[in-house]
């Protein structure tokens, strides 16, 4: 049953959770989606039979939470994240994070290392802002976002086009990850498919370089897209967590 939490920044945050053992399991999506995903479904399921303690929600402006979506920045983002894990959940937790759920919870790992007891990544997406977005624009769009504040971009997920704002781009460059050191002390499980559009290998590959830590370790899937919510996908994401949890008690 969804319920919602109010944070300290005046939002109200939209969340499905199960009380269990721990260390509990909390799950960040991505870009645009909600916690009535594939992937956040398919490991409340696995965490219901385990007994563990699972959280999903929604950050501001995505699905039953509060805002508009356009108004939102990574800043924002990490804020109800943040707010969540610290509201709802208890002791040292294993981040799942979806493409934008990934760089959210590299900037937790850095925030709240405390709080931290593993991470398992999907199509991880690292400063996506200025390296996919920003990088990718052409001068003409470029000169658009500046002058006009946002710029249309076509999307493979619907017929609605993605709206980017100059405001999360300048936003998202105050929480890079891939400039500075990035220590994960803890097991790191990153999956990445071969034929993800939209986050390509190389940046999996990036994030494996220039991070440090004891057992960090990239699973490349021959094929799978962004998506990655084949029914194999899935397994090979609940059988990753479940041995990051198990490493880390």
């Amino acid at each position: 049953m969804t319920h919602f939490l109010d944070t300290p920044a005046g939002r109200r945050i939209a969340y499905d959770r199960l009380e269990g053992a721990g260390p509990g399991v909390v799950f960040l999506g991505g870009f645009r989606s909600d916690k009535e995903g594939t992937k956040a479904l398919a490991l409340e399921a696995w965490a219901r039979r385990q007994g563990r303690a699972f959280l999903r929600f929604d950050y501001s402006g995505h699905g039953q939470s509060s805002g508009d979506f356009l108004d939102g920045c990574i800043g924002d983002w990490l804020a109800d994240a943040r707010a969540a894990i610290g509201a709802l959940t208890t002791g040292p937790q294993v981040l799942v994070g979806s493409s934008m759920g990934g760089w959210i919870a590299l900037l937790l790992a850095r925030a709240i290392p405390e709080r931290m007891a593993g991470l398992v990544t999907i199509a991880a997406a690292p400063d996506f802002t200025e390296d996919g977005m920003w990088a990718g624009f052409s001068a003409s769009e470029r000169a658009d976002l500046m002058e006009t504040g946002r710029v249309e971009m076509p999307s493979d997920y619907s017929d609605e086009p993605y709206v980017i704002t100059r405001h999360l781009i300048e936003e998202g460059r105050d929480h890079l990850v891939l400039r500075t050191p990035l220590d994960l002390p803890f097991p790191v499980r990153m999956l990445q498919g071969t034929a993800d559009a939209d986050v390509p290998v190389a940046t999996a590959t990036r994030l494996l370089d220039h991070a440090t830590g004891p057992d960090l370790r990239l699973t490349l899937v021959k094929g799978a897209d962004h998506r990655f919510s084949t029914p194999d996908c899935l397994k090979l994401i609940v059988l990753s967590v479940q041995k990051v949890a198990m490493r880390a008690r």
